[in-house]
């Protein structure tokens, strides 16, 4: 059987959240009947000191959502360069909601509340487009798994409000974040107008993402659910394994992380360029090829022939993502697989 780090998605229900599946009670979701829905929308809402909360298929669309009850269509949302809701949700915030987006770049994807500041401009008046919120996506993505200080991000969310600015987190991986740095839900959670967090990924759900904000929004944001055609029915099935996945697989998100650290120390001593191993703080492993003679598509497909599937992202970018269906075992041989081809394509350099 192939190893499969392309994506935390991979990972599939164990029996006991299949179990959990099976027994869990269920209504009609659009109706608001699902008594297993509304425990998680209000159990998620309470762990981030928000007031409500609303079940969606997606992180994108529970992004799409929160981010269009803070921007009307011509005004601006920042966001960092290679963000996931400006780099991957595939220009939906233009397409749905008329909202224009301006970027700013980082390295990592790290957050320095001064660059998204230092752009600004809200109230711009009739000539210019105003600015009236600003994402940040925490753990980075495409940045590496990069975990943003709370520091940086309560500068940057007191400095946004006191100019009127709202404040949006993508939380697609925040369990990751909270593991990583020890920082609480609810920590985060305050400086936040809205907030979209993942049971998909790192928790090992099969399906289902959680917007979290003020009833207010979270009404409008249901209400724009069922117009994109999202309202689910019976989807208490559902929300019973995103319910077993909060019980059980918050606090192993270490092993993915220690198993990340171990492949980027490994493959750091292959090559130095490829990772710097200080920078893996979670379960996200990014490989710059530019220097090693082998491009990232070239290298996925070698590593496929092996029985490791990994991502190409970019030409010389290639993303490994560990998970809770990747063990100890697992990890020396992909170790291997990557130290074998990576080697041969240095030494054909």
């Amino acid at each position: 059987m192939a190893i499969d780090l392309r994506s935390d998605t991979v990972t599939k229900p164990s029996l006991a959240m299949r179990e959990s599946m099976a027994s869990a009670e269920v209504g009609d979701d659009v109706y608001g009947d699902d008594p297993t829905v509304n425990a998680l929308e209000e159990r998620v809402a309470a762990m981030f000191g928000q007031e409500a909360g609303l079940f969606s298929p997606t992180g994108s669309l529970a992004n799409q959502l929160a981010i269009r009850t803070l921007v009307k269509p011509g005004e601006e949302l920042l966001v960092e360069t290679r963000s996931h809701i400006v780099r991957a949700e595939l220009g939906a915030a233009a397409t749905f909601s008329g909202i224009t987006t301006r970027t700013w770049p980082s390295v990592d994807g790290l957050l320095k509340a001064e660059d998204p500041l230092a752009i600004a401009h809200e109230n711009a008046g009739p000539y210019l487009v105003s600015t009236k919120a600003i994402a940040v996506e925490n753990t980075h993505n495409f940045g590496g798994g990069t975990v943003q200080p709370i520091e940086e991000i309560a500068k940057l969310s007191t400095a946004a409000r006191a100019r009127g600015i709202a404040m949006h987190l993508d939380g697609a991986r925040i369990w990751n974040a909270h593991v990583a740095s020890g920082v609480s839900f609810a920590e985060y959670g305050k400086h936040f107008d809205t907030i979209s967090v993942c049971l998909s990924k790192g928790l090992g759900a099969p399906i289902g993402s959680v917007m979290l904000s003020t009833k207010e929004r979270v009404g409008e944001a249901r209400i724009w659910r069922k117009r994109y055609g999202a309202g689910m029915r019976q989807v208490g099935i559902i929300a019973a394994a995103a319910h077993y996945a909060l019980d059980n697989n918050i606090a192993r998100l270490a092993e993915d992380h220690a198993r990340a650290k171990k492949i980027a120390v490994a493959l750091a001593a292959v090559d130095a360029s490829l990772v710097d191993p200080a920078k893996v703080m979670t379960n996200i492993v990014g490989l710059d090829l530019s220097k090693v003679g082998i491009t990232a598509a070239d290298l996925t497909a070698r590593c496929k022939e092996a029985g490791l599937w990994i991502s190409a992202l970019g030409p010389h970018y290639a993303r490994l993502v560990t998970h809770l269906d990747f063990d100890d075992a697992q990890c020396s041989q992909a170790i291997e697989i990557l130290e074998k081809i990576l080697k041969s394509a240095l030494m054909a350099k």
